[in-house]
């Protein structure tokens, strides 16, 4: 069973049960630019026998990617899907001591777990004071982090959501709560060798993103590819510039479609953090990511098709790496294309 026209005697192709799809293993042409931005990398390079596949899959298939080191999730309610996330928090700061302390890393988006969160510690009178929290990422703005008290600042949603409102006698001091500024990025990453990360939480951005490790532009050493799997896995916590897409998400997310509102660049974690995190865990409430989206990452990872142009991708290499769906959410595609 394969895809592509005969004459594309330069792709190999392996099958794997259960799902019997395609997985492109070598593209010796050259790489497509992308139908959203030709200055930049992304997805829609990718072969269009994978994203076809990608298009194809139905919520029974997106269950059955699962893999020794890949484990797929699926939640019939928006109040398992967040408790659930939620509780990461909880078992995370529980197993934490002074000796040998421990925490989370978390994101702005989605956030409707940050005041389940609160409500846990406080309900139950959890002692949280030795546990830890990483915030993954912040808007930069004329070369300075933005301010916490603007509206879209991701360490204000962190405080107001969640931390502000633990009680103060079992919430962790503020010394233990990481959050990224231009003048901190070296003490953020060596934090990670300081403190054992149980658990690293994101979303997934239009851009195939965790965190904001975006794909890159299309310039320099990456005009004809980008960055190998092995270059891009040595980025550290950065300063980036933000793919267009993932700009214009945001502005969707955060201000209602004001694009001209929205940062262009942001300091993120990158995945050198996110490997000296013992379990990275995504979750998809289908709101964050489009159903297309939510589906070709999962391919990529459970078939290790890793490509950082969908630098979602990357983490099919992680050892425990976890994808959480809400059901409702997951959707449908139509591959309209003509070509």
């Amino acid at each position: 069973m394969g895809y592509g026209r005969k004459k594309r005697k330069n792709i190999f192709w392996k099958t794997q049960p259960p799902l019997q799809i395609n997985t492109l293993r070598r593209i010796a042409m050259p790489r497509p630019y992308s139908t959203i931005n030709a200055q930049w990398w992304d997805y829609t390079t990718l072969d269009k026998d994978l994203l076809k596949d990608a298009a194809k899959l139905s919520e029974k298939d997106l269950g059955q990617l699962s893999r020794p080191g890949f484990t797929i999730h699926m939640y019939d309610t928006y109040e398992t899907f967040f408790l659930a996330e939620a509780m990461e928090y909880i078992n995370a700061w529980k197993k934490s001591t002074d000796s040998s302390p421990t925490g989370i890393c978390g994101p702005i988006g989605p956030v409707r777990q940050l005041p389940m969160v609160a409500q846990l510690v406080n309900d139950l009178q959890l002692n949280v004071r030795e546990g830890h929290f990483w915030g993954m990422d912040e808007w930069l703005v004329n070369g300075k982090e933005i301010s916490e008290n603007h509206p879209i600042s991701f360490k204000k949603t962190d405080m107001d959501m969640c931390f502000n409102k633990i009680d103060k006698k079992l919430r962790m001091p503020d010394e233990n709560l990481h959050f990224l500024k231009v003048d901190n990025i070296d003490e953020y990453s060596e934090s990670f060798d300081n403190i054992r990360c149980l658990v690293m939480q994101g979303g997934q951005g239009d851009s195939k993103h965790w965190a904001f490790n975006d794909p890159v532009e299309r310039k320099g050493e990456y005009k004809d590819n980008p960055p190998s799997p092995e270059e891009y896995r040595k980025l550290k916590t950065r300063i980036v510039n933000l793919h267009p897409l993932t700009v214009v998400q945001s502005s969707r997310m955060a201000g209602g479609g004001v694009l001209h509102s929205i940062p262009t660049e942001a300091i993120t974690v990158g995945p050198v953090e996110t490997w000296k995190s013992e379990k990275v865990s995504i979750w998809h409430p289908g709101y964050h990511e489009n159903p297309f989206g939510q589906r070709l990452s999962a391919l990529m990872i459970s078939k290790r098709i890793i490509d950082s142009a969908a630098p979602m991708s990357l983490l099919a290499d992680h050892p425990d790496l976890h994808f959480h769906y809400f059901k409702g959410g997951i959707g449908t595609c139509v591959d309209h294309r003509f070509f």
